[in-house]
């Protein structure tokens, strides 16, 4: 497999990881759009939010727990963020292993753009 993020998780390729464990990996964003921006992801390679199953709602129901521990500890739990899942390409997914953006530290707009 030639996915970026099944990489990363196999420890093929760097990352800063903020947080880990059997089923979920968060990492900091290599091009950070906020002051804070990470990504949570499974380690389970899914490739968009349409290939999900019932199977597998253990595991994405992790994400948000995830970004919410880590989002505290990054100090934006209190002044919020913004959570971001894309879902192929005019909804602005460019790595196709799904992924949940968290961004803080700043103010944000709506619509995003």
């Amino acid at each position: 497999m030639d996915c970026l993020f099944c990489k990363l998780v196999n420890g093929d390729i760097p990352a800063n990881i903020l947080y880990q464990d059997d089923d979920v990996i968060a990492f900091e964003d290599i091009m950070p759009q906020a002051p804070t921006h990470f990504l949570v992801i499974p380690k389970k390679h899914i490739s968009t939010l349409n290939d999900l199953s019932d199977e597998d709602a253990p595991i994405i129901g992790k994400l948000p727990i995830v970004a919410a521990k880590v989002a505290k500890q990054k100090g934006i739990s209190d002044e919020g963020y913004r959570v971001v899942m894309n879902c192929n390409e005019m909804g602005g997914q460019t790595v196709y292993h799904i992924h949940m953006h968290v961004l803080g530290g700043r103010a944000m707009q709506w619509p995003p753009g």
